[in-house]
């Protein structure tokens, strides 16, 4: 029986290794990795929720490798991203390689060297990071996966509290408003999410508080903001909960679907007045914008590399010139959404980009060019916290 055991052990870690390295050579970048995989197992039912979980897992630290190991056939260096990336005792690794299994607990740096990994290769460019980054801490951000982080809507800390505890579920609060939980906790039936709290990162909760320091508007009434790459809308959201409701708001995005998504979401989260439209703001002609706002948030569109430890895909698959191209974008973004911008009024430039060229350098164009002042930027380190890094500048007109 233990024989037969073991055969069927061997049979299922071989399994996994085989089904990960077939879905690796698969996946061409075209779509989200998740997107990715929701397809390839909804074609083949023969994987079970725990076979669907490890081949997951295997690829995905295959990817938080980044650029390093070229050449090395993908079976061994998903063995190498398994062994780098887990920390605690993993069947697959210690079927296939027992030796690193029995050293899987050490810190990283310790693991690094027992397989002579040089980590500076994971990210080859550390030459085009924004000012104040440590590439070494952030290369070695890559091989752990972040928290989910929540934030508090006003006046629901007790509540949301009350029912994480309820479910028994492990989180802290980095900060007053905000939750970290392990990266895969469900909690569609546990809160009301976008009513009671947002799904938002722990820095991209940070990017208006220039909003709350003080009022930079001068009166009472509702200020006009315009979140012009609105996404899914937490920036929206945030903004309007940091207002107190006091906002004239209009979002806009070059998605229709999109679109669609935030109307849902706003409804959940009870914004029901605004406007909101489809448009490509890196076309001069802005649809449907007649108005001129008092604040503008801008989230350009950017190379996402300060969120590459939730989509290590994306580090896998770029390629430098891709920052020229990104680039460009937010230079057609910016100069055609400034001139909406009302005398004496706020333009907040957001990224989540690690690179200097879509950051520091954006903003000496828009100071240059635009001669806007600039109030503050910083940029909200994530590496360290197992977190997001995002970039903002405030600017006045």
């Amino acid at each position: 029986m233990l024989i037969a055991g073991f055969i069927f052990a061997g049979m299922r870690y071989h399994s996994y290794l085989n089904s990960a390295i077939k879905v690796i050579e698969l996946y061409n970048s075209g779509e989200p990795f998740s997107l990715f995989l929701k397809k390839y197992f909804a074609t083949d039912k023969k994987y079970g929720s725990k076979d669907r979980k490890q081949i997951t897992t295997l690829c995905y630290n295959f990817y938080r490798l980044g650029k390093s190991m070229p050449g090395i056939p993908v079976g061994e260096r998903i063995m190498a991203a398994t062994f780098l990336c887990e920390q605690s005792n993993n069947e697959f690794l210690a079927f296939h390689m027992p030796e690193w299994n029995k050293l899987i607990t050490k810190p990283l740096v310790e693991k690094l060297a027992s397989v002579n990994f040089d980590i500076e290769k994971t990210f080859p460019w550390s030459t085009e990071l924004s000012d104040g980054i440590d590439p070494h801490r952030y290369a070695s951000s890559f091989f752990y996966q972040p928290d989910l982080f929540l934030r508090i809507r006003p006046g629901q800390k007790n509540i949301v509290i009350q029912k994480l505890q309820d479910a028994g579920l492990n989180f802290t609060l980095p900060d007053d408003d905000c939750i970290a939980l392990p990266n895969s906790t469900k909690l569609d039936t546990v809160i009301e999410l976008d009513k009671e709290a947002i799904v938002q990162d722990l820095n991209s909760q940070k990017v208006l508080d220039v909003l709350k320091k003080k009022n930079h508007f001068g009166s009472d009434e509702a200020v006009t903001v315009w979140d012009c790459c609105a996404a899914s809308g937490g920036k929206s959201i945030l903004a309007y909960d940091i207002l107190k409701g006091k906002i004239d708001l209009t979002v806009s995005d070059i998605r229709g679907n999109i679109i669609s998504n935030l109307k849902k979401r706003f409804s959940a989260a009870g914004i029901k007045k605004y406007a909101a439209f489809v448009t490509d703001l890196q076309k001069a002609d802005v649809k449907r914008q007649t108005s001129n706002y008092r604040l503008i948030i801008c989230d350009v569109p950017c190379s996402g590399s300060g969120t590459w430890c939730r989509t290590p895909e994306q580090l896998y698959f770029f390629k430098e010139e891709m920052i020229a191209t990104y680039v460009d974008r937010q230079r057609k973004i910016v100069a055609h959404v400034i001139p909406r911008l009302q005398a004496g009024g706020m333009f907040i430039y957001i990224t989540c980009s690690v690179f200097k060229k879509e950051n520091e350098d954006i903003v000496d164009l828009i100071k240059e060019k635009f001669h806007l002042q600039l109030i503050q930027m910083e940029l909200l380190k994530g590496y360290d916290k197992k977190a997001d890094s995002m970039f903002v500048a405030v600017f006045k007109k």
